[in-house]
């Protein structure tokens, strides 16, 4: 079943970190924990294909109250990785920059569709104002280096 991209509400809260935005974001129902079916409708929101096993795996692998959801902590494990951060953070500094065109500290629907078309991939401003508001937790249009390194974790 496919999931139209939607704007869920984000409240801005200065005390919150990136993180935490992004884990209420993914918890879709507000309880507190994400599921597998959350986990994986927001992956398949932000392009990402994964199965229900694949999902269902790696909330087993992450989860530490065995209550078959991920907390905060879990979640936060998810996004760590596996430990090769400053490598990461690299790579994922690169790839921004490569999107974040004409020196901006940002990506634009225009920046988006233009990197996009240079890997092949034709889409409208539309569609890439679509797949930018997905990530965008501030709603000011445009994917931040923070919003950008959510997206490609998760993407």
């Amino acid at each position: 079943m496919a999931r139209k991209m939607e704007k869920r509400s984000l409240s801005v809260n200065p005390d919150c970190n990136q993180l935490e935005r992004v884990f209420r974001y993914f918890d879709e129902d507000g309880d507190g924990k994400i599921s597998a079916l959350e986990l994986q409708s927001c992956m398949r929101a932000v392009g990402g294909e994964i199965s229900a096993q694949e999902v269902t795996a790696v909330v087993e692998s992450l989860d530490s109250d065995e209550d078959g959801l991920l907390g905060l902590d879990d979640f936060a494990r998810l996004m760590e990785g596996d430990g090769e951060e400053e490598k990461k953070m690299e790579d994922l500094k690169e790839a921004f920059g490569m999107y974040a065109v004409d020196g901006c500290d940002f990506i634009t629907a225009k920046s988006l569709k233009k990197m996009l078309s240079r890997l092949g991939e034709s889409r409208t401003i539309r569609e890439c104002k679509g797949m930018i508001s997905v990530f965008d937790l501030n709603g000011d249009g445009v994917l931040s280096f923070e919003e950008f390194s959510a997206m490609m974790v998760m993407g």
